[in-house]
């Protein structure tokens, strides 16, 4: 009897949990069972079909994660303004994501890592709203809690646990990090950890960039090495990088400046003397006659090291010369850097960050009306639609563009509609910054993942959603966040070309091959790409598609046809190629002034500008100087 009263308890337990998540609605209030899907099936029995039902945390195989849960953090039912809503009008048309998380490498990690962030962001939020107001959420605070300059002086010698410099949001492009000090000890080795945030469970945080100097050699080397490295929980220490290398012909370029400077380890010494006519002469110093190896660092000699985050990698210089490059490696990008730690025998004299991310206080913001996105309008939606790729702590890119080219009266009108594309972050209080930076300008769109560079595909996808199903545009444009796009010259563009179906618009590539060495950061197994050749592309700082090629888009992910492949760009060329061979007539219109790399006068579209380059860019337009570059850094 005992056992059929337990059956009858259990029954009816797992029908109340089948009837709660078939209720279960959306951010913005939608019903899953109404909109979630086109068979209208419980989306969580979906899920379990492709997905395991449990997900465990690595290196802690007592801590499950169900599915369910998951799924149940990022879509429950909140209680939203309407003002808030604006920011997760597509939030809801990507629940598909989950069913196709493991097509891209750490998808299911992604998402996962945003259940947790978007449930710490909704108890700040919730703890703003009833009243017990978190200082980070306080707009006067916020220049103070992300601030651009962070520094330590008279750091000393190293405490027993070492040296730790917290860096609230983060990093991001052109952020550095300078370590002025003495190497000392009986070895004079020590290291410096580029660190990120520890995921719930995991005793350890991820090493992004674990910088190691070793003075006398180690069990590889008697001479004096730098080894770079990562490390992960899941993953353990990744491939050693050492300066000076074992094998220097494989010595690659980060950023156009070499992995290990070549003068590290070379043998002799250049010396300087004067001659009798007291001019300065240099000569190299032979072996056998105060002969030694270049290296940076010497125990007991002051150096100053800077830690600079570059576009492709982190680039390290000593005493102003360049060392080492590092180039990024899956999942461990910069803006995720929480912290410095610098252990080892190290005089510290002190530590400077600077370049850090940091948020526009918008309270004192004199022309803040004017930044504010221009809503979209029912009866007139716009001609073009723009989605800007940005990482959440860009904060500053963001701005700039919003003062610039989004000031164009086509934008300002309503005549094109610009959105930026945010995953979350595992930081709370970037992610808190971006909820607020969200509600004041109206112009982001979060997505319910945290950003990862392999994962920019969906970023895309998400586009041509809002793109179509939101701002029901003519074309629908992608771009990046340090592009400066010429919004009146696409439009001309895209008049000229006169087509309205099967276009795609861009700096078209027609014969680029997948790159087979697996140390490139570009590198395509032939599994996932077997053929020689792709189909032609457009490059991802600037492209066009109409309207029809964006519908098709997001109806074949919903039927999950949709290839999902990780270069954003070519899987845009990719998914083009499949329509067209399936009748869809289209049309490659290449405009050569669309710069991948850089600028060059003329442009349409100018890539790898900084904020400054783009308050310099704009300014030349509005004096009438054209379409002028600024040079300077990219």
């Amino acid at each position: 009897m005992k056992r059929w009263y337990g059956g009858v308890l259990i029954a009816s337990l797992f029908m109340l949990l089948v009837l709660r998540y078939g209720l279960m609605k959306d951010p913005t209030g939608e019903s899953y069972v109404t909109s979630a899907f086109s068979n209208g099936t419980n989306p969580l029995q979906w899920v379990q079909l492709t997905l395991p039902s449990t997900t465990k945390r690595p290196g802690n195989s007592t801590q499950v994660i169900s599915i369910d849960t998951i799924i149940f953090s990022l879509f429950a039912q909140r209680n939203f303004s309407s003002e808030e809503e604006v920011s997760l009008q597509t939030w809801n048309l990507l629940k598909h994501l989950i069913d196709q998380a493991q097509l891209l490498p750490n998808g299911v990690d992604a998402i996962r890592e945003a259940g947790s962030a978007w449930n710490n962001l909704m108890a700040s939020v919730e703890e703003e709203r009833h009243g017990n107001v978190n200082e980070s959420l306080n707009g006067g605070a916020r220049e103070k809690q992300c601030p651009y300059f962070l520094n330590k002086v008279n750091a000393t010698a190293l405490e027993s646990n070492g040296f730790k410099l917290r860096l609230p949001c983060g990093m991001t492009q052109g952020s550095s990090i300078t370590i002025i000090g003495i190497p000392n000890g009986l070895l004079g080795n020590f290291k410096i950890d580029l660190t990120g945030e520890a995921l719930p469970g995991e005793p350890d945080p991820p090493i992004i960039l674990h910088y190691n100097v070793r003075l006398h050699g180690d069990k590889v080397t008697e001479d004096p090495v730098i080894v770079q490295n990562t490390w992960t929980v899941a993953r353990d220490w990744g491939d050693e990088e050492r300066c000076p290398s074992p094998t220097p012909e494989k010595n690659k370029k980060v950023d156009d400046l070499d992995q290990c400077n070549k003068i590290v380890g070379r043998n002799g010494t250049r010396v300087s003397s004067r001659d009798s006519k007291g001019s300065r002469r240099s000569a190299m110093v032979q072996e056998g006659y105060r002969n030694r190896r270049y290296f940076p660092f010497k125990q007991g000699y002051l150096s100053v090291a800077t830690l600079r985050v570059g576009t492709e990698g982190i680039q390290t210089t000593v005493d102003g010369k360049h060392i080492t490059s590092f180039a990024y490696r899956e999942t461990l990008e910069p803006w995720l850097v929480s912290e410095v730690r610098i252990s080892g025998d190290l005089q510290l004299i002190s530590v400077v960050a600077s370049g850090l991310p940091t948020s526009e206080d918008s309270e004192h913001a004199i022309d803040l009306e004017l930044l504010k996105s221009a809503p979209l309008s029912p009866k007139r939606p716009p001609h073009l639609f723009i989605g800007v790729f940005s990482t959440a702590n860009n904060f500053r890119r963001r701005m700039a563009v919003r003062r610039t080219w989004m000031q164009y009266a086509a934008v300002r009108s309503g005549v094109v509609a610009v959105r930026f594309f945010v995953g979350l972050h595992k930081n709370q209080l970037v992610n808190e910054e971006l909820w607020s930076e969200a509600q004041t300008y109206g112009d982001i769109q979060l997505m319910p993942f945290v950003d990862y560079y392999n994962l920019i595909t969906w970023k895309t996808l998400a586009i041509c959603i809002f793109g179509t199903e939101v701002a029901s545009a003519n074309y629908v444009m992608k771009t990046d966040d340090d592009a400066f796009v010429r919004v009146d010259e696409v439009l001309a563009s895209l008049k000229r070309t006169k087509m309205s179906h099967g276009l795609l618009y861009g700096l078209i590539n027609s014969d680029s091959q997948p790159h087979r060495n697996p140390d490139s950061k570009w590198y395509i197994s032939p599994e996932e790409w077997p053929e020689e050749k792709y189909p032609p592309w457009a490059h991802g700082p600037g492209y066009v598609v109409s309207q029809d090629i964006a519908k098709q888009v997001y109806r074949r992910y919903r039927e999950g046809r949709l290839k999902i492949f990780k270069l954003e760009d070519v899987a845009m060329g990719i998914w083009i190629w499949e329509m067209k061979k399936e009748g869809l007539k289209v049309s490659y219109e290449k405009d050569e002034k669309i710069h991948n790399e850089g600028c060059t006068d003329g442009y349409t579209v100018a890539h790898y500008q900084g904020p400054r380059e783009m308050l310099c860019l704009w300014q030349k337009l509005q004096d009438g100087n054209g379409p002028k570059c600024c040079g300077g850094d990219r």
